[in-house]
Parts: C-alpha cells; sequence; structure tokens
C-alpha cells in the first residue's frame, strides 16, 4: 500500500517537518493568540486513549507546532497500555504507516502521577484535569461519550475516525458536534486525507468542474489482515479480552468496513459533497478466525441524482491489494490514493507532492484553536461514519437500506449492559437473511 510505505521511509525531525510543510510556522507565531488555562499561551493537551494510534496522534501534536503545546495528562482504560505509551512518548520511537521516526518528546510533557488515570471513568477524570484540548484515540465504540463529555465542558477536541459504531452513537456525535459549534470549539477528525494536498488540489478541481458531472466513483481497502488466534485467558473476564482485542469485535470497532474502510468512503461524500440516499451490500467471514467480525465487503451505494459508488473492502493476506478512490466523471476521471494521485480528460492535472497529513491535521487543529476559527470536522466525519455503517448494517442483513431510516429510526445500539470487567458472551457472527435489521 503505497501511502503506507511511503510513511514509513520517512524519518522527520522538527526542522524538516517545518521546512516542509505548507503551514508556515512564522504565520503560526504571529497569529492572534488566545490565553489558555493558567493564563498563559500554552495548550495542554490530554490523551485518551494510549494504543499506537493513540501515542503516535500524540508525538504529531507535539511536533507539528512550537513547543508551547504540552502533553498534560493522560488517560487509558489499562495502566501497562498507559506505561507503554508515556515511555515511548519520552524516549522516541521507530516509526511505522502513521507515525514517522521521532525522538524523545519528555521536553513538551508535563505528566504526574496523578495525571495519569486509569479505567472506565478515566477519561471525565483527564477532561476535568485542566485541560485545553483532548486527543480521543480510545476504540470508536467510546468516541461518541467522549467526545460529548469534552464538549460540554469546554474543550478542543481531535478525534480519530471512525466516530461510533451505531446509529445511536452517530446522533450522539451529530448533536455534539452542535454544541461545540455555539461554543466555538475546535473538532478536527482523524480523517487525514481531508488535511493531504494532494487529495484537496484534486478534490478542489473535481467540484470546480475538472471532471465535469459525477456519474460514477469506486473506493478500494483491500489488503491484509488477521485473526484472534489467541484463547482468552481463565483468569481474564470477557469484558477485558474483548476490549484488549477490541479490532476483532464488532460492538468495539464496528468491524472493518467502520474502523479502516471510512477513509475512502469519507472521500466518496467529499467527492460528491453529500451522503448516499441507500445502499445494498453483501460480504462475509471466510478466513478470520476469533471475534465477530467479517472479512470482506462490498457495497453499492447510491447517491443524490442516482449516482452510483461501489465501495469494497478486504482484509485477507495471500490477495491483490489496492487502497484507492477513483471519481468518473463527463470530461474525465480522477484517480487519488496516499500517495498521488492524477485527473486525466479534458481537464488533465497531476497535483504536487504533500507533507504528512498526519501531522497536517494537527498543525490545522492548533492553528484554528489559536486564531479562534472554531475549525469543526464533527458532522462531515459522522455521515462518512454512518455511511459505513449502514453498508454494514445492510451487508450483514442482506436487506436493502435507506439512509433516512437508518439515521431516524434504526434503534441499533451495540453498548453493553455495563462498563466493568465482567461477563460478555460475544455476539454470533451475522448471517445475512437471518440477522434481524434494527
Amino acid at each position: 500500500m503505497k501511502d503506507r510505505s511511503a510513511l514509513q521511509s520517512q524519518k522527520l525531525t522538527r526542522r524538516d517537518f517545518v521546512k516542509r510543510s505548507t503551514v508556515s510556522l512564522a504565520a503560526l507565531s504571529t497569529a492572534t493568540s488566545r490565553l489558555y488555562a493558567g493564563g498563559s499561551d500554552t495548550i495542554k493537551v490530554g490523551l485518551i486513549g494510549c494504543g499506537g494510534r493513540g501515542t503516535g496522534a500524540a508525538t504529531q501534536a507535539l511536533m507539528g507546532v512550537d513547543k508551547s503545546v504540552k502533553l498534560w495528562a493522560m488517560a487509558d482504560l489499562f495502566r501497562d497500555k498507559l506505561d507503554f505509551s508515556y515511555n515511548m512518548l519520552s524516549k522516541g520511537a521507530k516509526g511505522r504507516y502513521d507515525r514517522v521516526d521521532f525522538d524523545g518528546l519528555a521536553d513538551q510533557m508535563d505528566v504526574p502521577e496523578q495525571r495519569k488515570f486509569v479505567g472506565f471513568d478515566a477519561y471525565q477524570k483527564l477532561i476535568d484535569s485542566d485541560v485545553d484540548m483532548v486527543i480521543l484515540t480510545t476504540p470508536p465504540h467510546f468516541r461518541a461519550e467522549h467526545f460529548e463529555a469534552a464538549v460540554k465542558t469546554g474543550k478542543h477536541v481531535f478525534m480519530e475516525k471512525p466516530v461510533a459504531v451505531d446509529p445511536v452513537g452517530i446522533r450522539k456525535v451529530i448533536a455534539t458536534a452542535g454544541l461545540a459549534k455555539e461554543k466555538r470549539l475546535s473538532v478536527v477528525a482523524g480523517t487525514q486525507r481531508r488535511h493531504q494536498r494532494h487529495y484537496i488540489e484534486i478534490l478542489n478541481r473535481i467540484h470546480d468542474g475538472a471532471i465535469g458531472d459525477i456519474v460514477a466513483a469506486q473506493c478500494y481497502w483491500n489488503g491484509g489482515g488477521g485473526s484472534l488466534r489467541r484463547e482468552k485467558p481463565d483468569s481474564m473476564s470477557d469484558m477485558e479480552w474483548q476490549c484488549r482485542n477490541w479490532y476483532y469485535f464488532c460492538w468495539i470497532c464496528g468491524d472493518h468496513i467502520v474502523e479502516q474502510h471510512v477513509h475512502n468512503i469519507d472521500i466518496m461524500n467529499w467527492a460528491l459533497q453529500a451522503h448516499p440516499v441507500q445502499c445494498m451490500g453483501l460480504g462475509g467471514r471466510q478466513v478470520r478466525r476469533g471475534g465477530n467480525i467479517w472479512d470482506h465487503f462490498a457495497i453499492e451505494y447510491e447517491y443524490p441524482g442516482g449516482v452510483r459508488v461501489l465501495s469494497m473492502c478486504r482484509q485477507i493476506p495471500g490477495c491483490t491489494d489496492r487502497v484507492s478512490e477513483r471519481i468518473v466523471g463527463t470530461k474525465g476521471v480522477a484517480y487519488i490514493d496516499g500517495a498521488t494521485g492524477y485527473i486525466k480528460g479534458d481537464n488533465s492535472y497531476e497535483p504536487p507532492g504533500s507533507s504528512n497529513p498526519y501531522v497536517q491535521e494537527h498543525i490545522d487543529l492548533i492553528n484554528s484553536i489559536r486564531k479562534g476559527d472554531a475549525l469543526n470536522e464533527g458532522v462531515q466525519v459522522a455521515e462518512s461514519t454512518m455511511t459505513a455503517i449502514v453498508g454494514r448494517m445492510s451487508a450483514y442483513t442482506g436487506r436493502a437500506l435507506k439512509w433516512d431510516w437508518a439515521m431516524k429510526a434504526s434503534k441499533l445500539d451495540l453498548t453493553p449492559p455495563k462498563y466493568e470487567f465482567c461477563d460478555l458472551p460475544v455476539a454470533p457472527v451475522p448471517v445475512p437473511g437471518k440477522t434481524p435489521l434494527v
């Protein structure tokens, strides 16, 4: 996958990034400043969810701008996850697909023991700890509740995609995004392609008519994937087991069409400047073992005006990979992936390269906070997440599905009976034609 390999080959220092970034740090430093907690211009950041993605997001928030951005507090369900993240942030680490090599960031960390929070209520304790901005990177099920708590207490937010796993959660996110708008709080989502230069350049040209009227599109995340092969220890509760292995359970991850393929689906909504009106999907579980999520989906989405979009995603090793988007118009075709893109047709175009979008999204967020611009991506990421959710619901049940019904009438709520380390039977793997539409 080009987007991953391109990032893995980079080693980016703070100075290197400043040179490459399309956003000038000089402009940031001269922007209208706001006073933050304690009467200074320091932005105090709290990290909620200390896994790999959360640790990566924290590095990007700290590396992207000047040293007045500080990590102030950390929260996770598990103490071992928090400690591992803290040590990595302090000492540095090698890069991976979403994070470049980085040296230790201890000089931008002020996280004493009393601001390290653990447990199901850790997020609220962190939010109450005098932070200005929170990074929400727990497993997706918890996003809607954590987002609501942060906005109600006046915090700016970076939240990873997806932002919910069911329609009930999506409704909460959309309502909370509206509250954030009223409070003039900045909200940026982890749909980093929205902050990637070649995506922006191509999508702007599409919206200006470069490929004419859009008549069809395709999006793909066909790649490898694994199975949950470990057995649950007898001493561990069902809840802890599922939270520690969250990717394999639908209630907490949303299945990979929601957790991963939402990136490509988001581009479809962006290109068409709408969400679909209905969809019909299929899929299944061919090789995956453990948990209850599927390993492949294919969804046909119908957008306003009768435009049909084919969405494919697969997590099966040893197969041909494709992670990209293709948009077909009456005057040309656009192709985009994580590393490159082009338009062919009456208005052919090849964009320049992009700076690291994982860092750029944090630069855009911090700049928005400092300027008081209240950048708010809450509704757009909620609608893209919901597009993936309705595709999953259609595939799981074998039923064609209308957007309005799913958004307004569906009662599907995957919340477990209680948040504690207790028994939690694994829901059966969905079977189309038998799994009910709720």
